[in-house]
């Protein structure tokens, strides 16, 4: 009981600083979706087309249901139910919109997805949904914090770096990796608001 709570302060602790956002339970339970196939998780990594170098990472976690952890993101969608910074009801119109808002001229996405038992992925998500608000510029060493001593992810390193952990991901057994290119303008606010009406996303 002593090693939960120790473990639940550090992930709070961690979170000090960020807006907190919590969903009604209704609209969770309203929204919450379960993707086919088998339980894995799916890192994101946005890397600058300039200089290669990482920008941001969010993590999408299909256990008994599909949500994203997308720690200090500023995507968002109005049919998505959001709690400091896990989005419930990540259907794969979603993912194509995550992919879509981050990929562009100036950044291209990396997706990696790895297989997990049931038993991983629950794990993962409680840990994603008890972590709390991120700060702005916390997105990965977030996400290291809630895979870290994760079985089969143990290896990955305690990192600030999108790209250290995009790395280190791609060592571990069995990931498939695409990489994801657009040349949309920079300016990424324009899809959020045509996404926001968009009636395929429903």
């Amino acid at each position: 009981m002593k090693i939960f709570l120790a473990i639940a302060t550090t992930l709070s602790l961690a979170a000090c600083g960020a807006e907190p956002i919590w969903a009604p339970e209704a609209a969770v339970v309203a929204s919450r979706y379960t993707h086919p196939g088998p339980t894995s998780v799916t890192l994101y990594t946005v890397l600058s087309t300039r200089n290669g170098s990482g920008a941001h990472a969010g993590l999408l976690i299909n256990g008994a249901q599909r949500v994203m952890f997308d720690p200090a993101g500023t995507w968002r969608h109005p049919q998505l139910p959001e709690r400091n910074d896990v989005h419930f009801g990540v259907t794969p119109k979603m993912v194509d919109f995550y992919i879509d808002y981050h990929a562009r001229e100036t950044f291209d996405v990396v997706e990696q997805t790895v297989e997990v038992s049931p038993e991983v992925a629950a794990l993962i998500m409680q840990r994603a949904m008890a972590y709390g608000a991120v700060p702005k510029a916390n997105c990965t060493i977030a996400l290291s914090r809630v895979l870290e001593g994760v079985p089969g992810f143990e290896g990955l390193p305690m990192t600030w770096f999108p790209k250290r952990m995009m790395e280190a991901f791609a060592d571990l057994p069995g990931v498939e990796t695409r990489k994801i290119t657009d040349d949309d303008a920079d300016n990424n606010h324009g899809v959020l608001l045509v996404q926001a009406d968009d009636p395929r996303l429903e």
